[in-house]
Order: C-alpha cells, then sequence, then structure tokens
C-alpha cells in the first residue's frame, strides 16, 4: 500500500534508520511480516503484553461492543459501557474520590489533571495559584 503522505515513524530518524518493518499479522507474541518473518513482539502495548494478539475473547467483545457503539464523546453524552467500567473501577477507588475521567493518552491525561487543578483553585478563588509554570 502506498500512501501520497509520507507517515513519519515515531522514535525513528527518516533519514538514517532503515525502513520499517511491514506488520501484515499478529498472533499471540508474534509479529509476522510481509518478507515472511515471524518475530517475538517485545515492545507489545496495551492489552497485548498480557494476553497477546488477536486474542478470541478480546476480539470477541470489542466486535460486540462495536455492533452497538463503537465511540461517542462522554462531552454531553453517556451509554452503558462508561458506566458499567466506571462502576467497576469505584471498587478500587478510595471513598473520597467520587469523579472519574476518562483518557485516551498519557499526556491528555495531564493536560486534563493541570486543567482541573487551575480550574479547583479559580473556584476557590486563589487567582494567584491559576497559572502552570515551569519550576527549575
Amino acid at each position: 500500500m502506498n500512501s501520497p503522505l509520507h507517515l513519519w515513524h515515531p522514535f525513528t530518524n527518516a533519514v538514517l534508520d532503515p525502513k520499517p518493518l511491514r506488520v501484515v499479522k499478529a498472533e499471540g507474541v508474534y509479529l509476522y511480516t510481509a518478507d515472511r518473518r515471524k518475530i517475538v513482539d517485545a515492545i507489545s502495548s496495551w492489552w497485548v503484553n498480557l494476553h497477546g494478539h488477536a486474542n478470541p475473547r478480546i476480539a470477541a467483545a470489542i466486535a460486540a461492543q462495536a455492533h452497538k457503539l463503537e465511540h461517542v464523546i462522554l462531552a454531553g453524552f453517556s451509554h452503558d459501557a462508561a458506566e458499567e467500567l466506571a462502576t467497576r473501577l469505584s471498587k478500587w477507588v478510595p471513598r473520597e474520590l467520587r469523579h472519574l475521567f476518562f483518557s485516551d493518552d498519557g499526556s491528555t491525561a495531564v493536560e486534563v489533571a493541570l486543567k482541573l487543578a487551575v480550574q479547583h483553585l479559580g473556584n476557590l478563588g486563589r487567582p494567584e495559584k491559576c497559572g502552570i509554570r515551569c519550576i527549575e
């Protein structure tokens, strides 16, 4: 597959690094490349590092959810899957923490945490604490 746009791969030097390996499928702990190599996926991410690629139970759960609803933003909306997860997570959250914010990645989570802190201090009437600055 050729794209009119150049895909910039993370953690690479576009000039010096070799071309990335083209993965055509994955199963368990293995990645399979276009040139028929079988490689142990020692990097993995998300659930893959625990449950392997193409895990039938996870794939079935994703498919079942996608047949109902793939995604809806939680700004002004809600849905059963998000509320069920929040209920299940509440068993491990200290009782005094009664709010939950779902984030899609670490940088967004940090951004939201900073915004929440600024808003909280603003609500308390502490404008001197409503800025974010680097401390050296």
